[in-house]
């Protein structure tokens, strides 16, 4: 599994296809390749980035995370 934790922006995470999002004691199974966690504090669609970074000018260095 990797994470790039992208400049000024979310955390992205290669999901190997698909994932499964809880809430609120709910299931669902989402067919993505990747998802974006927000992390600048500033998304209406929490843990998930909706862009607000870019209005928030929200500034943090990149990184990579590797999982094995």
């Amino acid at each position: 599994m990797k994470i790039a934790v992208l400049e000024n922006g979310p955390c992205v995470i290669e999901t190997g296809g698909q994932f499964v999002v809880v809430r609120d004691g709910k299931e669902e199974t989402v067919q993505q390749k990747a998802v974006a966690l927000c992390r600048c504090g500033q998304s209406a669609n929490k843990p998930f980035c909706d862009g607000s970074h870019k209005k928030a000018h929200f500034q943090a260095k990149a990184a990579e995370i590797r999982i094995d």
